[in-house]
């Protein structure tokens, strides 16, 4: 008895922590990467998101004052009232225009090459194109 009290009292042999070292960078190297690709999916999902809700904001921001802002005036129109503007009602947004989740401006455009106006996000590079997280995220 006082033989295994004596052992139990020393700890794990350096044998027993390599083994348990081991086995977690096992399950980290296993679950790390499903864990960071999710992360890149939401992102994605986040700017399209932000999108979304900034296209609602520049709508209601047409019927209020008969036409979208100017590439010129730009998404910030939705916060502040630019010059000259007779009919803004807004703010449209609650909150200062959002940066995408990479940290860059969103894109806009008016009047549009693919529809009224264009609205995007160059993605996780910050650069046209791109594949995968990479990719643009766009309103057309």
């Amino acid at each position: 008895m006082q033989q295994a009290l004596s052992r139990a009292s020393r700890g794990f042999t350096l044998l027993e922590l390599l083994v348990v070292i081991v086995i977690i960078g096992l399950l980290a190297g296993y679950v790390a990467p499903r864990y960071f690709s999710q992360v890149g999916k939401a992102e994605g999902r986040m700017a399209q998101a932000q999108i979304d809700a900034l296209e609602k904001a520049l709508e209601t921001y047409r019927l209020d004052v008969g036409n979208y802002p100017s590439s010129q005036q730009g998404l910030n129109a939705l916060v502040q009232a630019p010059s000259g503007v007779q009919r803004w009602q807004g703010p449209y947004l609650r909150k200062a225009v959002p940066l995408d989740p990479w940290a860059n401006a969103y894109q806009y455009r008016y009047p549009g090459q693919r529809g009224d106006y264009d609205l995007w996000s160059w993605g996780r590079d910050g650069a046209l194109g791109g594949q995968g997280e990479d990719a643009d995220i766009v309103n057309w």
